[in-house]
């Protein structure tokens, strides 16, 4: 029987993790959207983790949680206010092991433990079917420029369970 895989578990973002984080970022952007994206695309994209203190307070806004396996970070979610999921990103490495999942699963219950009706994403396009088997529901298309460059995606839509994100009964 082959060995099981370690599990992924969740942590706070720390100020430290900057320079790993803008890595994965990078990683998950030349490696996984080269079917949805040009390469001049994703070197803008991409872009947005080149100054690593902007991209910093940029996580450090929001509420980012990190997913390590073994204690290295191997992704990354952020929400923005109460009801957006800005970034989600899992390092190629780590794709297929449950990390995404567990990243939206928690980013959704503080959502509705925060009081959301439901939660939106602007996922890109070879993220929108991975929302849309979480139960995200396209709202519409968008496209925005990048350092010069048109990036699409789509504006998603998940409404969240009465009471059953925070656990108390309403």
């Amino acid at each position: 029987m082959g060995q099981a895989l370690p599990k992924p578990a969740l942590r706070p973002f720390l100020a430290a993790d900057v320079p790993v984080l803008a890595a994965i970022f990078v990683a998950a952007i030349e490696e996984l959207t080269g079917d949805d994206y040009s390469e001049a695309q994703q070197q803008a994209w991409a872009s947005a983790a080149d100054d690593e203190e902007q991209f910093g307070k940029r996580l450090a806004g929001e509420l980012t949680l990190i997913a390590t396996i073994q204690n290295s970070p191997v992704g990354f979610a952020s929400l923005k206010g109460a009801d957006h999921i800005d970034m989600l990103f899992v390092h190629p490495s780590a794709v297929g092991q449950g990390v995404a999942r567990m990243l939206c699963e928690a980013l959704e219950k503080i959502a509705g433990g925060r009081g959301a009706k439901s939660l939106t994403v602007d996922a890109s396009d070879n993220a929108s079917e991975f929302f849309q088997k979480r139960g995200y529901i396209g709202k519409q298309r968008n496209t925005v420029t990048v350092n010069g460059e048109w990036l699409a995606n789509t504006t998603m839509q998940k409404t969240l369970g009465e009471g059953a994100a925070s656990g108390v009964p309403t």
